[in-house]
């Protein structure tokens, strides 16, 4: 029988349950105990073994095993503190596994910090150089952005799938100082989110979504972005309505954004619009221009030529019936993915110029240092 782990701190097993979204119920189904079990173990009248601290730290909780030894918890910021536009119900939604996403995602702000020496060395900035408030229009301020970007529409019609677009947008907004990282969220309702930051401001995009969702999604962040708010996107809009007041205006005008962005509306196509087959005509311009048809469609809402009740069960059915085209199958090449072509050079070449070891790039990258090696071969053709 495994030693009970007597040392560990009872208050910082009730810490990590919280933090993480998780109630008594949630950690016993995991663990396979009882609550009371669960209960007795945070209240110090009982311990877990080290076999089950192990596997409820690193496979639930997502954390090192030595944190539970500490006399407090490390200071760390709240779903509450990080998200404070949104009203509670949707913070209280979060799952574990997205509060986990959003740590990587803060953890992944502290390795830029580290390999750059504190420096962002993009020679342009967007977020410094363009501010939303100098504008006195959303149509204009997008104007600007797209101008900023260097992406014509004949670039953007010209490539020939969804992921491609998605690869050139990353790219494009990795060479104007925000870093883009992804991962399979097990939330799926959630699109992704953003953290600001003065020098290395970053998004999180579900890379279980469909490339197009992942790049309305991209812009819609950076909406968030350019008006200085940590911000999640979830597939259902519908929890706009659940906002009020400045936070609900700047999560239309984010929408708007982005989809200006996307689809200039002085370009827009209607004269291929056929009012007696919308979802068709929408399908087909959504395919030219390398976006999601729910970007097209709020265009012909916004044109009063379906209402919100149709423009709604066509999202909803979209949704539940959509290819889902994004990465999957090689662990390697999904790492390259989630990480982006730009982290992981910038990991690698202070790796190979000897400012790193070979443990610390495997922190930064998140893998294990015996698999470096085979890593690197495989991807030495992208780096």
């Amino acid at each position: 029988m495994s030693e009970k782990a007597t040392a560990v701190s009872p208050h910082l097993l009730t810490w990590a349950r919280k933090i993480s979204g998780l109630s008594l119920s949630d950690v016993a189904e995991y663990m396979h105990k009882d609550v009371g079990d669960i209960d007795a173990w945070e209240s110090g009248s009982a311990w877990p073994t080290y076999n089950q601290l192990e596997h409820m730290a690193e496979n639930l909780y997502k954390r090192p095993v030595a944190l539970f030894f500490l006399p407090e918890p490390p200071v760390e910021q709240a779903p509450q503190q990080d998200f404070r536009t949104l009203p509670d119900f949707d913070i209280d939604s979060l799952t574990s596994d997205t509060r986990y996403a959003v740590r990587l995602a803060r953890a992944y702000q502290e390795s830029l910090r580290e390999l750059t020496g504190g420096v962002n060395q993009v020679k342009h900035k967007l977020l410094q150089d363009i501010n939303p408030a100098n504008f006195p229009n959303v149509i204009i301020l997008a104007k600007t952005v797209r101008e900023y970007l260097g992406v014509t529409l004949s670039n953007q019609k010209s490539w020939r799938s969804t992921a491609d677009a998605m690869a050139v947008w990353r790219s494009v907004i990795e060479n104007i100082g925000i870093f883009v990282f992804k991962r399979s969220f097990k939330q799926r309702e959630v699109s992704g989110f953003c953290l600001i930051d003065d020098l290395f401001p970053v998004i999180m995009i579900n890379n279980s979504t469909p490339f197009t969702r992942q790049i309305f999604t991209l812009f819609h962040e950076i909406a968030h972005l350019l008006f200085g708010i940590n911000s999640v996107t979830t597939l259902d809009g519908r929890f706009v309505e659940r906002m009020s007041g400045t936070s609900q205006t700047i999560e239309v005008t984010c929408n708007q954004l982005a989809a200006e962005i996307l689809v200039p509306i002085d370009t827009f196509p209607w004269e291929k619009v056929d009012r007696n087959d919308i979802i068709m005509s929408v399908t087909s311009i959504a395919n030219d221009y390398n976006v999601s048809r729910e970007v097209i469609l709020r265009r012909v809402l916004d044109r009063g030529w379906i209402n919100s009740k149709t423009y709604q069960k066509c999202i909803e059915n979209w949704d539940s019936n959509g290819d889902f085209d994004r990465e999957g199958g090689n662990y390697y090449y999904n790492q390259v993915a989630y990480l982006g072509e730009s982290f992981l050079r910038l990991a690698f070449s202070r790796y190979r110029a000897g400012l790193i070891s070979i443990s610390e790039l495997a922190e930064h990258i998140g893998i294990k240092a015996k698999h470096i090696s085979k890593f690197e071969d495989i991807i030495a053709s992208r780096l």
